[in-house]
């Protein structure tokens, strides 16, 4: 190439940072364009959006939350059903625990973000979306139990009893449990979806079965009081030993049946004491049994005696009465028939007995002078005519009072000086404290057991100091025990100026009597009364003083007794 030839000149270059500027602006604006839309969507909940079915799409999220509370107020207050198979009980949510969390419903449905999915969700439609709960589990469970108690019943435990020989019954029955922890998972797992439920339920079983109830009346109770039940056996009192018999009641054989319910499982027993009382009574009210009757003494005369006989009565073996009968119960109609084995009853006295216990002898005696008082002589005669002939048996006690009754009028006798509070008033049947006095002496003698008695108040000087005995009705009584082995004819009587009281019996014991010296003497005072009834009285000082009884046989001492007396002072009254 020649010196005047010229090169092409180089071809012309555009900056290279202009290409690259220009990809950046481009990018750049579509980076503001792309983060101003989120931006611009960020605070609004994607169209298309629903919470609980509420189209929220395009809200804000106050907005949003506003709407959902309004429209879902009715649906969130919708009552809960429960129900059971005999019954149902309805609630409020919000009186259970249960309500919508109307803020974490919409929670997240808004907020700034470049993802592009989510800006696309927000140009191109949003989601459905479930309402968010809130459960309070402590009331949603005291709400269960409230109402499931409402749901539930007991089960009714039966039962057998015996009205008289009526088979009384009380059926068992089932009752209803609810599964209370299957009811809360239940409505926990449903609501707000579901708002009527099933109440998850069992039976409750009695513990005694109504099918034992049945095979234990018909086998076992029914058979037992079926009609009453023939005793038969033998009469040996009789000549011949006459064959026979008498029914038990089907009441009285039930007082004998006790039902025992041992785990559900029933049975029946029988007493067998219950039985043989039964029978025996039902023999006795028939005239079949008899009891004995002990011989006895009359008096036919002055001290004369007759024994009336003893006669054996009818009984029954105790021990042959409770098995034969027991296995009667078990059988029907004519076959509830019961063979038992008799015997005699035999009296408890019998007739030789008896004999040996007819008085023979006076075994004690003793008497009282009488004062001039003719009114209060007349009262102790009408006691002593109404005590004389009184007969006491071997073991036998007396009452004094019972024998004399209350002191009236109407009986005979007459107001006379009587001892109240340790002064002298009238009252009917005054004096007859000397023949309690005098009785009480013919006891002391006769050796008889001393029950009761009571002294004067103070001391009267036609007794023998300790040895007396005042009687009042009804309360204060004159009391003793025949223990002398025989009986005692009481003899009474006014005569000569005294009153008498003997004893006619057995003798056993020769009774001495030791009386002890006065003690703690204490002096009476003077009373002048001037009241309407004052009774004069003489002084006479008050002392204690002891009486002791010595038991003898054969002339040796076999046993003694002793008691005291205190007398208080009988103070002088005049009267004006």
């Amino acid at each position: 190439m020649s010196s005047h030839e010229y090169a092409e000149p180089p071809a012309r270059r555009e900056p290279r940072g202009r290409g690259w500027i220009a990809g950046a602006f481009v990018l750049l604006v579509l980076a503001f364009l792309y983060f101003g839309a989120a931006l611009f969507f960020g605070d609004k909940v994607p169209s298309g959006t629903t919470v609980g079915g509420v189209n929220v799409g395009g809200m804000t999220e106050d907005e949003a939350r506003e709407a959902i509370e309004r429209d879902l107020a009715d649906d969130e207050a919708r009552e809960l059903t429960i129900n059971g198979s005999e019954e149902s009980f309805s609630v409020a949510p919000a009186d259970a625990g249960l309500a919508y969390d109307y803020e974490g419903s919409i929670d997240g449905l808004t907020g700034f973000s470049a993802n592009p999915v989510d800006l696309v969700r927000h140009v191109s439609g949003g989601t459905d979306h479930q309402v968010e709960t809130t459960i309070d589990h402590e009331t949603l469970r005291a709400t269960v139990d409230e109402g499931a108690a409402t749901l539930e019943s007991e089960a009714v435990e039966g039962k057998v009893t015996l009205e008289g020989a009526e088979v009384e019954v009380k059926k068992s029955q089932e009752g209803l449990e609810v599964d209370r922890d299957a009811l809360i998972a239940s409505i926990e797992d449903g609501w707000p979806r579901s708002v009527e439920y099933r109440a998850p339920e069992s039976a409750v079983e009695p513990t005694l079965a109504q099918d034992e109830i049945e095979r234990f009346v018909e086998e076992d109770l029914t058979p037992l009081v079926s009609g009453p039940v023939t005793i038969t056996t033998t009469d040996p009192t009789r000549s011949g030993s006459k064959d026979v018999e008498y029914e038990v009641s089907t009441e009285a054989l039930a007082e004998a049946v006790s039902i025992k319910n041992a785990d559900g499982t029933l049975s029946a027993t029988i007493s067998d004491k219950t039985i043989e009382e039964a029978v025996l009574a039902a023999g006795r009210s028939s005239d079949t049994l008899r009891a004995a009757t002990d011989a006895s003494v009359e008096r036919t005369g002055t001290r004369r005696f007759e024994v009336i006989p003893a006669k054996n009565g009818l009984t029954l073996k105790t021990d042959s009465i409770a098995e034969p009968v027991k296995e009667a119960m078990t059988k029907e109609g004519s076959k509830r028939t019961a063979e038992v084995t008799s015997e005699a009853a035999k009296p408890e006295l019998s007739t030789t007995q008896a004999r040996r216990t007819v008085p023979k002898e006076v075994i004690s005696t003793f008497s009282t002078t009488l004062t001039d008082d003719a009114e209060r002589t007349e009262n102790i005669d009408t006691a002593a005519r109404t005590l004389d002939g009184t007969y006491v048996g071997p073991g036998e006690s007396f009452s004094l009072n019972d024998v004399l009754g209350e002191r009236t009028a109407a009986k005979g006798y007459n107001e006379a000086p009587v001892i109240l509070n340790g002064r002298l008033r009238m009252d009917y049947g005054g004096g007859i404290s000397q023949l309690s006095t005098t009785l009480f002496n013919a006891v002391f003698f006769s050796g008889a057991k001393i029950e009761e008695f009571h002294p004067h108040s103070f001391y009267i000087s036609r007794y023998p100091e300790g040895r007396e005995a005042t009687i009042s009705w009804p309360d204060v009584d004159n009391r003793f025990t025949n223990d002398t082995g025989a009986g005692i004819l009481i003899e009474a009587e006014v005569s000569g100026g005294e009153v008498t009281v003997t004893f006619f019996g057995q003798k056993k014991w020769d009774i001495e009597a030791v009386k002890g010296d006065r003690r703690n003497v204490t002096q009476p005072d003077r009373i002048v009364d001037d009241s309407e009834g004052c009774v004069p009285q003489a002084a006479s000082p008050g002392f204690d003083v002891t009486v002791t009884r010595i038991f003898k046989e054969g002339g040796s001492e076999e046993k003694r007794s002793s008691f005291t007396t205190t007398y208080i002072p009988e103070d002088e009254v005049i009267c004006r």
